[in-house]
């Protein structure tokens, strides 16, 4: 598509007008189900998925939804978790991170580990599946996994600073997590280890 002379990649550019647009309507509150994890799954995968089939008429697996390379994932998902499990371990008893994720954490430990699940679903896929690997195509896959971070990172904005802080890097790991394995499952696994890890943690449910 060319306007005024300069050519725009149509399916680059509604990619990223999209994962613009979707987390404005997350942050401003718009409900659909009533149950902020559901309406996530609505936002950040159903919405992105629909457009795969229906706009771009693309495989969704071309786009990290799909087994990928097992092996590859769970050599990274289980020392991931082992190594920030530790580290949370001391993080999440902060002043900061307890009071945060008290107000936040379910006070059903089998609920707080399905709806955070249900919650990271979307938001995985859109980031380390639907973008990233759109972006790769255009771009190539060094550039992809760090601008796929970059909303990652800014919708982590009113939590604990130092968490938001150090959520670029978190956010290019789970992308360089995702590319190598070839899907979004494997990041996805390590982020519900440690949001749980870190509500649990926090809340005095563990230790």
């Amino acid at each position: 598509m060319t306007i005024g002379g300069i050519e725009f990649n149509l399916k680059l550019t509604l990619l990223v007008i999209l994962t613009t647009v979707v987390p404005m309507l997350d942050y401003y509150g718009h409900k659909i189900t009533g149950t902020k994890a559901y309406d996530r799954l609505i936002f950040y995968f159903l919405i992105p998925m629909a457009i795969l089939l229906f706009l771009f008429r693309e495989r969704p697996a071309d786009y990290g939804f799909r087994l990928g390379n097992w092996r590859t994932g769970l050599a990274f998902v289980l020392p991931a978790c082992a190594g920030m499990a530790v580290l949370l371990w001391f993080l999440a008893r902060t002043p900061d991170m307890q009071r945060y994720y008290n107000a936040k954490a379910p006070d059903n430990t089998a609920y707080l580990l399905y709806i955070t699940a249900v919650d990271l679903w979307g938001w995985e896929f859109i980031w380390r599946g639907f973008l990233l690997f759109g972006l790769a195509r255009a771009l190539g896959p060094g550039p992809a996994i760090f601008l796929q971070a970059v909303p990652f990172a800014f919708m982590h904005l009113g939590k604990p600073e130092l968490e938001t802080l150090t959520t670029i890097f978190g956010g290019a790991a789970f992308g360089f997590v995702a590319w190598q394995s070839g899907s979004f499952l494997y990041p996805w696994l390590i982020h519900w280890f440690i949001a749980s890890f870190t509500m649990l943690v926090a809340s005095g449910r563990l230790g």
